[in-house]
């Protein structure tokens, strides 16, 4: 049927191919329809000569219409008729930031700013979140010195100790962490003779008083979580600490029902009854909701269904129970484990599949509590039982404190 509308041989081979595209992502048909009449706006006077240009898509498909966008994107590179000529906002966002810098330290600072995004030989890509947070706490520096230093290579390790002076804990510790960062970036690249923050001491952050949730949290956590994904992503982080990352990469590949057992960030363990029963629920509603999709992801949207790819990173963010966070949740089913079972960091590391480091930390900070007479009198119930969450050896078969 939407054969017989195309007006053009472009616009047919285009139509052709989100028809199948349509068949393999299970598209609705309504889906289908506003595909087609993105592709006949998009391809109007069009000669299939050039590619077409992304941002030319967005801005004649209806603005409302960002999923048929979307799709219209997906139909123009299967026929390699895609440029995309966006700017990712993450750059954006570098340059106009450092364009409100003084001139002498403008093109030093985002040329730091596109390495930590980028990475390079001897330095990993770090995610946009962590540049923003890094320029948050450079730029005052800048700021405020550039009124008596006109370049990165006149600032002193007595620049970099005033401003450190009133900070203390975790906001010292970052900032220490970012002026590293930027004056080993410029010693490297021979902007600056000599590092100004060479002299710093503290590598690590100062440690935070984690402190078990309490019952009224847990609670407040149980009463908010009202959806079959609230549901399912809570179970998740309480029960196997799962991270939100491999919460959202989790396919279903990765769930064996018959053999009651789950492969979380390729660390395969028993799947216990709490997350089952939330699993199922999950399940039951994806397939009502979503019953054509091709997504292998347990995890999807409205958007995410109609493509492959697992859902966007803030749609766990958005998953805020009372204020309490899925890595709060996760962070507690750690600390609770390590308190059951003596503050073992080897138990924790193969139980959680985490380095031995933070299972090292884990395990000292449950010392410290269990060495408490009033943390002692808090913990013994839990050890004897009459808290939820007892000692295990896999978090699979532990119902957590989250047991409805």
């Amino acid at each position: 049927m939407l054969l017989r509308r195309c007006d053009s041989p472009l616009l047919r081979a285009a139509t052709g191919h989100a028809i199948d595209l349509a068949e393999a992502r299970g598209w609705s048909a309504a889906t289908l329809t506003g595909v087609f009449y993105g592709l006949k706006a998009v391809l109007e006077g069009h000669s299939g000569g050039e590619p077409v240009p992304l941002m030319q898509v967005r801005q004649r498909v209806r603005p409302r219409s960002h999923s048929s966008a979307t799709r219209i994107a997906e139909v123009l590179t299967e026929m390699e008729l895609l440029h995309d000529d966006t700017t990712a906002a993450i750059r954006a966002w570098i340059g106009h930031s450092t364009s409100e810098l003084p001139a002498g330290f403008r093109g030093d600072i985002h040329a730091w700013l596109t390495v930590l995004l980028d990475g390079d030989a001897r330095t990993r890509p770090r995610s946009p979140a962590t540049v923003r947070v890094h320029f948050s706490i450079v730029r005052p520096f800048i700021e405020h010195r550039a009124a008596t230093r006109s370049h990165l290579r006149e600032i002193t390790c007595g620049d970099v100790d005033a401003v450190l002076s009133p900070l203390r804990g975790h906001r010292r510790y970052n900032a220490i962490t970012a002026l590293r960062s930027l004056f080993r970036f410029a010693k490297r690249r021979g902007l600056t003779f000599a590092d100004p923050t060479a002299h710093l001491s503290g590598g690590r952050a100062a440690e935070r008083t984690l402190l078990p949730m309490t019952a009224e949290q847990i609670r407040a956590v149980q009463q908010a979580a009202v959806t079959p994904a609230q549901r399912l992503a809570i179970a998740l982080a309480a029960v196997h600490a799962a991270r939100p990352k491999a919460i959202r990469d989790l396919t279903l590949d990765d769930i064996d029902l018959p053999s009651r057992r789950i492969t979380l960030a390729g660390h395969p363990q028993p799947l216990g009854q709490l997350t089952r029963t939330a699993l199922l629920a999950w399940l039951g509603h994806r397939h009502a909701t979503w019953p054509h999709t091709t997504n292998r992801h347990v995890l999807v949207t409205r958007i995410s269904a109609l493509g492959t790819g697992p859902v966007s990173a803030d749609y766990l963010d958005k998953h805020q129970l009372r204020g309490i966070s899925l890595d709060r949740i996760r962070r507690d089913r750690i600390l609770h484990e390590a308190l059951a079972t003596g503050a073992d960091p080897l138990h924790l590391s193969l139980v959680f599949n985490i380095d031995h480091t933070t299972a090292m930390a884990y395990a000292n900070t449950a010392r410290n509590l269990l060495s408490s007479p009033a943390e002692q009198a808090l913990s013994r119930p839990a050890r004897n039982g009459h808290e939820s969450t007892p000692s295990t050896k896999s978090p699979g078969a532990d119902g957590g404190r989250y047991r409805r």
